[in-house]
């Protein structure tokens, strides 16, 4: 079953401080004003989720064989995969977000958590 932009909000929702926002147009999701993920959308020519990773995360998830995982040349050089949420494993992509979470969450909000 597919993951839909709400069931990703619910999930991100669990983690501190995380907010609804926009970016380039499109609904993402930020921690501390730092964007964690975004929907692309139309104009970027595909419906996927650009989420932040770490550079290692990143490679495995391109380097493997599961098709949820992309990424385009734009994306060079920046840790971020492109995620097809009608393809990821929902079990995954919570992992994933928790990790895009860890990544971006400012040290004073991770050392209020205890992350």
């Amino acid at each position: 079953m597919a993951v839909t932009w709400d069931d990703l909000v619910s999930i991100a929702s669990a983690l501190p401080d995380v907010q609804e926002s926009t970016s380039y147009g499109t609904p993402a999701l930020k921690v501390g004003g730092t964007l964690m993920a975004r929907l692309r959308g139309p104009a970027d020519g595909d419906e996927l989720l650009v989420l932040r990773c770490t550079p290692d995360d990143k490679a495995a998830l391109v380097g493997g064989d599961d098709q949820a995982f992309t990424t385009t040349s734009h994306y060079d050089g920046h840790d971020s995969v492109l995620v097809d949420l009608g393809r990821v494993d929902r079990d995954e992509l919570v992992e994933l977000v928790d990790s895009a979470w860890h990544v971006v969450a400012p040290p004073a909000v991770r050392a209020r958590c205890g992350a």
